[in-house]
């Protein structure tokens, strides 16, 4: 686990064999403790095995597991303490799949590193980079969603629009199939999306007039659509449009509404 405090401090804690805590070391901690003494992180994420942050300043930090290249280095090598990925200062977003980096610039590209086995990397090919590359030529990436723990990613554009690459066995990219693909397709045609989050093998999102939305694999009940069914593109989830901020882990759901309630749902 990590986390920034108002104060700008990072912390983590749980399992670190990876250096994934970025203390340093490779011993795991059961209560928080602060990675350096730095008051400027801003954002922050973890992959499986490895982890990424953005500072106040735009600059871009990760560390951990290095197998495939994922944190973007130019080499293979983990390292168990923050590394500023090259010398730029326009980071905006960041996000991971299980062994790949994603990052959105303050110019609207998208950038991506490590594993690419699956396609997951949307750069039209199943090779791993151990440095940025740049998806496209496209200026117009507002937000992107790795599945922290698999293969698979999706992204929302400064229209509206939303997109997903990778592995699709389950249906979760929302294409209406099982296929794989290795660069982004669109899922539908709507112009609403707000916001996307994609989990193991699930997705779950919601579209600016506050409706939920969810597909993939429903086999632990995470959809919320009072099945265990798959689905292999978007559903809704009741009729409610008060949505407001979504996250899913594993086989588990939550998001909150604008009351300020939070719901659950899943393994």
């Amino acid at each position: 686990t990590l986390a920034t405090k108002t104060d700008g401090s990072l912390w983590s804690w749980g399992y670190n064999v990876y250096g994934q805590l970025g203390l340093g070391n490779t011993t795991s901690y059961s209560s928080p403790k602060q990675v350096g003494a730095l008051t400027t992180w801003s954002k922050i994420i973890s992959g499986q095995g490895h982890s990424i942050a953005i500072k106040t300043d735009g600059t871009l930090w990760i560390w951990g597991r290095n197998n495939f290249g994922q944190l973007g280095l130019g080499n293979v090598t983990s390292y168990s303490s923050p590394k500023q990925v090259g010398a730029l200062t326009t980071w905006q977003s960041i996000s991971s799949s299980a062994y790949g980096s994603y990052a959105i610039k303050t110019d609207g590209k998208l950038w991506v590193w490590g594993y690419g086995g699956s396609g997951q990397l949307g750069l039209g090919n199943i090779t791993y980079y151990s440095s940025p590359k740049q998806v496209g030529t496209l200026t117009d990436w507002a937000l992107v969603s790795g599945a922290r723990q698999a293969n698979f990613a999706l992204a929302i554009k400064t229209d509206g629009t939303l997109w997903s690459w990778g592995t699709g066995g389950v249906g979760q990219l929302g294409l209406g199939n099982l296929t794989y693909y290795s660069s982004p397709k669109q899922v539908g045609a709507l112009t609403n999306w707000s916001s996307v989050t994609a989990a193991n093998s699930h997705v779950i999102a919601y579209k600016t007039d506050g409706t939920l939305w969810s597909w993939g694999q429903g086999s632990q009940g995470q959809l919320g659509l009072g099945n265990t069914t798959n689905y292999s593109s978007p559903k809704q989830v009741g009729a409610l449009t008060t949505w407001s901020k979504i996250t899913a882990s594993g086989y588990t759901s939550l998001s909150i509404k604008t009351d300020g309630t939070l719901w659950s749902w899943g393994y």
